[in-house]
C-alpha cells in the first residue's frame, strides 16, 4: 500500500472512528436512562459503574477480536515491551484521569461548560504533539482545526445552565489535558512496530478497566451498584453499546498510527455532530429546521474545520 493511500485510510478510520462514538454516546444515554440508574443520588456513582462496565467489556471485545485474527501470542510479546508501558500511561490519562475529569465537571458546573472546555483536547493535543512528537501541521490544517473546534465550543454551549464554580473548571481541564495527552503518549508508544494499534487498544482498555474496577468504583461506593447491574438488562445493553465502543476505538487508534495524532483527533471530534445526528434521529422526533438551525450551522463549521484537518498535506 503506498503513502497515499494509507493515508486515506487512516482518514476513513478517523470518520468510522467518529461515527462508532456518536452511536456509542447515545446508546451510553439510553442505558443511563434505565430504571437501575434512575435514582438521582445514583447518577454519580453510576456514571463510574458504566465506565468501568464499559471499558471491560471492551477490553474482552478486543481480546476475542485478537483471537480470531490468531494474534495473541504478538499481544503477549507487545506486553513485555517498554512501548507497551507508554500505552498504559495513555490508558491511565484517557480513561481514569481524563474520564473521572469529566465526570466530576459535570456535577460541579452542569454538562453544557463541560462539553464546551472538554472539546478543546484536540488543540492541547496538538500543541503536545507538535513539540513532544515533532508533528508539522501546516496552517491550512491549524485553521481547520480551530473552527471544528469552536464549532463543539457552539454545540455544546447553553446560556444561563450553570454557575461559576472553580473546582468544576478545573476538573473539566483536568479532562482536556488527559485526552488530549492520551492520543499522543499512545502515538509515542505506537512508534514500536511490535505494539499495533489494535494491541494498543488491548492494552489501554485493560488498564483503564483494572483502574476503574479496583480503585475508582470502590472509592466512590459503586460495588453496590455493580452488583446490581449484573443481575439487570442494562448489563447486556452495556455490553452492546461497549461493542460498538470498541469499534470506534480500533478505528481511533489505527488513525493515530496512520495519519498522526492531530489529525485524528481533528476528525474524532465530529463524533459530536453525529451523536445529535443520531439522537434526533432515533430518540426525539427528528430535526425542526427553526429550532436546529444552530445545530445545522455548527456541523457545517465542524465538517469544513475537519475536511482541511484531514486534507492530505502536499
Amino acid at each position: 500500500m503506498n503513502k497515499n493511500e494509507n493515508y486515506k485510510l487512516g482518514v476513513f478510520s478517523g470518520m468510522c472512528s467518529a461515527i462508532m462514538w456518536g452511536t456509542d454516546t447515545v446508546l451510553m444515554g439510553i442505558v443511563g436512562a434505565m430504571t437501575i440508574f434512575s435514582p438521582v443520588e445514583a447518577a454519580f456513582v453510576a456514571a463510574f459503574v458504566t465506565a468501568f462496565f464499559h471499558d471491560a467489556f471492551s477490553a474482552i471485545w478486543t481480546f476475542l477480536f485478537l483471537a480470531a485474527k490468531r494474534q495473541l501470542s504478538g499481544l503477549f510479546k507487545a506486553l513485555k515491551t517498554k512501548s507497551a508501558l507508554y500505552v498504559a500511561i495513555a490508558a491511565l490519562m484517557g480513561g481514569p484521569i481524563g474520564m473521572t475529569g469529566y465526570l466530576l465537571a459535570i456535577n460541579l458546573i452542569g454538562p453544557s461548560y463541560t462539553a464546551i472546555i472538554s472539546s478543546l483536547y484536540p488543540a492541547v493535543g496538538a500543541i503536545l504533539s507538535y513539540f513532544l512528537l515533532k508533528e508539522r501541521i501546516n496552517k491550512k490544517a491549524w485553521i481547520g482545526l480551530l473552527c471544528a473546534v469552536i464549532g463543539v465550543i457552539l454545540l455544546g454551549y447553553e446560556p444561563g445552565e450553570s454557575s461559576i464554580n472553580i473546582a468544576g473548571f478545573l476538573c473539566a481541564f483536568l479532562c482536556v489535558f488527559g485526552w488530549g495527552s492520551e492520543c499522543v503518549i499512545c502515538a509515542y508508544g505506537m512508534k514500536d512496530e511490535i505494539v499495533t494499534s489494535e494491541y494498543a487498544l488491548q492494552i489501554r482498555q485493560l488498564t483503564s478497566a483494572i483502574v476503574y474496577g479496583l480503585i475508582l468504583v470502590p472509592i466512590v461506593g459503586g460495588i453496590g451498584i455493580s452488583l446490581e447491574v449484573l443481575k439487570d438488562n442494562a448489563f447486556w445493553w452495556i455490553a452492546a453499546t461497549a461493542f460498538t465502543g470498541t469499534v470506534s476505538y480500533l478505528c481511533y487508534y489505527n488513525a493515530i498510527y496512520k495519519i498522526g495524532p492531530t489529525r485524528a483527533m481533528g476528525i474524532n471530534i465530529t463524533y459530536v455532530v453525529w451523536s445529535i445526528i443520531f439522537d434526533k434521529l432515533f430518540l426525539t422526533k427528528g430535526f425542526d429546521l427553526t429550532k436546529d438551525i444552530k445545530v445545522i450551522a455548527c456541523a457545517l463549521l465542524v465538517i469544513v474545520g475537519v475536511y482541511f484537518v484531514a486534507k492530505e498535506p502536499k
